[in-house]
């Protein structure tokens, strides 16, 4: 067994393939959930003829659907199997789906906004959980890509909120 261990953190490095594809696929569900969430509001906004919006609510569910998959690869090749629904997250979609139909697109790209803060905050977190291959995934592309994402839906507030 080719493993060791150089420092004193969790041993994510003795069992790569245990935690780190268990923190993973935590994330996976996590951008699936975000995907299935944006689906639905790209939906509803398309049915107020906000094009404008909805493009640019599709190229963030396209950088989720990007992310899962790279999350995805990352757990193939540590020997994981990756989950393929977005679990307990789904919920969370369905709840914002209920708020953008009761509360109306401002509410509702708050809601994706919290979702997107909430995402970030697990990826942070996650960091000392995963193998250093791993953690370079999360910092060089979706920990950006979460901040892009919060700043693309803090503009959208801000002109939703005056309309």
């Amino acid at each position: 067994m080719d493993t060791t261990m150089n420092t004193g953190t969790n041993g994510a490095e003795m069992s790569e393939g245990g935690e780190a594809v268990r923190q993973l696929n935590s994330l996976l569900r996590g951008e699936i959930s975000a995907a299935e969430t944006y689906r639905m509001a790209i939906d509803k906004v398309a049915d107020s003829d906000d094009t404008a919006n909805a493009g640019l609510l599709r190229e963030i569910q396209e950088e989720h659907g990007r992310a899962a998959q790279g999350i995805r690869d990352r757990i193939r090749e540590l020997g994981g199997e990756a989950s393929d629904s977005s679990g307990a997250w789904g919920a969370w979609a369905k709840t914002v789906q209920g708020t953008m139909n009761l509360f109306g697109d401002a509410a509702a790209l708050k809601s994706l906004k919290e979702g997107e803060e909430h995402g970030l905050k697990d990826y942070q977190e996650a960091m000392d959980d995963v193998d250093p291959s791993s953690a370079q995934l999360i910092q060089n592309q979706l920990i950006p890509a979460q901040q892009r994402h919060i700043n693309l839906l803090d503009q959208l507030i801000n002109t939703t909120g005056r309309a």
